[in-house]
């Protein structure tokens, strides 16, 4: 069973052009997810106490990926953006929270990944900080299945 970190908490820091989220009672060691834009990529940098996953997707993609998320019963994440090696999986669960899976694969005898789940307001703020909605012109709970 995979255990997914929750964040609930977003700042955005206009100086630096990047949104940060985070668990809102916690010290330094718990889990955090930096993002910010650059050109038309986006990084990503998962951290939980000095273990950190970073990645570099594209950011139509990832854009496309979350405007095109559903709420699918039994499946965690639905989409994928990235390559086989290294990857970041996206699910939307029935209480709108976000779930993303940063993975990096090693080969076939294994993979490192950090689970985080963003709650429904955050996942908002990411979205709206994003401008996912534009991408498609809808909220991504209007496509519940």
């Amino acid at each position: 069973m995979r255990n997914f970190q929750t964040l609930d908490e977003a700042k955005v820091d206009s100086a630096s052009e990047s949104m940060e989220m985070f668990l809102k009672a916690t010290d330094d060691d718990e889990p955090r997810l930096a993002i910010r834009r650059e050109g038309g990529y986006v990084t990503l940098s998962a951290s939980y106490g000095p273990l950190e996953i970073a990645m570099r997707p594209r950011y139509e993609e990832l854009v496309r990926a979350m405007a095109r998320l559903t709420v699918v019963d039994g499946l965690l994440t639905t989409r994928q953006v990235g390559t086989s090696h290294a990857y970041l999986a996206l699910g939307l669960h029935n209480d709108g929270s976000l779930l993303m899976r940063l993975t990096i694969v090693a080969d076939a005898t294994g993979h490192l990944s950090i689970n985080l789940r963003l709650v429904e307001s955050v996942r908002k703020q990411l979205y709206d900080w994003l401008n996912v909605a534009a991408y498609n012109g809808r909220d991504a709970r209007a496509t519940q299945v």
